[in-house]
């Protein structure tokens, strides 16, 4: 049927088959004798030409007006620079291998054709390509100077990142430290289903993120769902904020803090206090780091000689991931983690404590075994993500101006650089 023109990819289509009928979008197939259909759902399937018994064309494709949106500019409209890093709200189903491919800058766009209507797109640039879980310090540290480039740039108003999710929790946090008190937004967004698929959530996220990106709201912000329905999204701090879903929408939620803003296509609501816009202002990414800082997570049976494999292995400080209210196994000899603790932190390893439990905070004064612990050295993080934890233990040891101190990096995990430390926090 396409060979001979009766069909064209992007119709969309009724198949009345032999056991029952299918409604969907005519996709390119990499079989001749197979139709492959993208179903309302999301998903694709492939129909036997010779089961289809009649077909109706409900809606004919249209041909796509593919638009430079960068040339695309109003007078008197912010600007907001767009940067694309990969992941899977920058993939598409390729039908002839059945897997996702990079998608353009002009498919993620037109997604929401509304963006035009609230500023011009001035720049694009892909300073990488990746899936984030294939992401590590020096992309952040790459992330962070072409955000430098663009922030300093006067004819631009603001930022937005598109990400992949596994570790857009990590990137939100290592440009939080690494560019410091901003001048203008910088939003980091996603999604969660490809951006071809009828249940992409792309669409509202990179409107609302756009959104952001000419607010007021001068901080680093995670944009994405706020529930499962398609109505609002929340700019979420980007050091208190963490992956909490494999697949659903709103994966991401804020840990022991608040958003910056709830968004809508129609709304924009502030929620809290922030850092506000200053144009004129000019920022320095700081970018320097060090890949030696392991994170550690405390479970039951553990042998604490894990610790002293990263101290051969030459690594300057370990975030231990504590249960409870700050507590590790101390009571069995072989499994007792505080002599080895304090050897390596007099040995000058930094070692930090944060909550396994997510929400709430460490208190190491209340039991017995949190007072032996906070003996060794050991630092406890309040109510500090392992994730921003790791993060910032990783940068300050990596500054220059700190090389060899280890107490003033000590009392600088403690100091409240990004947001990543709470006066107030609330349990989501």
């Amino acid at each position: 049927m396409l060979k001979e023109k009766i069909l064209n990819i992007g119709d969309k289509v009724n198949f009345r088959c032999r056991e029952r009928d299918w409604e969907g979008i005519v996709l390119e197939s990499y079989d001749p004798e197979i139709i492959l259909l993208k179903l309302s759902s999301g998903y694709n399937i492939g129909i036997k030409e010779r089961d289809i018994l009649d077909v109706k064309v409900l809606e004919k494709a249209k041909e796509k007006d593919k638009k430079d949106f960068v040339s695309e500019k109003k007078e008197n409209f912010p600007n907001v620079a767009l940067i694309i890093t990969g992941g899977t709200i920058s993939s598409k189903l390729d039908p002839k291998t059945g897997g996702v491919v990079p998608s353009s800058a002009e498919d993620i766009l037109e997604l929401s054709p509304e963006i035009k209507n609230i500023c011009n797109i001035y720049s694009i640039e892909k300073p990488f390509m990746k899936f984030s879980e294939n992401m590590h310090l020096n992309d952040w540290k790459n992330l962070a100077l072409v955000c430098e480039k663009y922030l300093n740039d006067e004819n631009i108003d603001g930022v937005v990142i598109t990400h992949g999710t596994d570790f857009l929790h990590y990137s939100s946090a290592a440009l939080s430290f690494m560019l410091g008190k901003l001048n203008k937004p910088v939003a980091l967004t996603y999604s969660q289903r490809s951006i071809d698929r009828a249940s992409s959530d792309a669409d509202l996220n990179i409107y609302c993120a756009f959104k952001y990106a000419i607010s007021d709201i001068a901080e680093v912000s995670l944009v994405g769902h706020k529930d499962l329905n398609d109505e609002f999204c929340l700019a979420m701090p980007g050091t208190k904020v963490r992956k909490m879903h494999s697949s659903r929408r709103d994966a991401f939620k804020i840990v022991n803090s608040e958003a910056f803003a709830e968004i809508s296509k129609k709304e924009f609501k502030i929620l809290r206090e922030f850092n506000a816009r200053d144009n004129k202002r000019k920022i320095k990414a700081n970018v320097q780091y060090s890949d030696k800082v392991a994170l550690v997570k405390v479970y039951p049976g553990q042998d604490p000689e894990i610790l002293n494999f990263y101290k051969e292995k030459g690594y300057k400080g370990i975030i231990i991931e504590l249960v409870g209210l700050g507590h590790l196994p101390t009571s069995d000899g072989k499994h007792n983690f505080l002599p080895i603790i304090k050897r390596l932190i007099e040995d000058g390893l930094i070692i930090c404590g944060t909550a396994q439990t997510i929400y709430g905070t460490l208190n190491l004064n209340v039991y017995s075994s949190g007072r032996e612990l906070l003996k060794t050295g050991i630092i406890p993080l309040e109510d500090m993500t392992s994730e921003s934890a790791f993060i910032k233990l990783s940068w300050l040891l990596g500054q220059k101006s700190l090389q060899g101190k280890i107490n003033e990096i000590k009392k600088k995990m403690l100091e409240n650089f990004a947001g990543e430390i709470s006066s107030r926090r609330n349990f989501n």
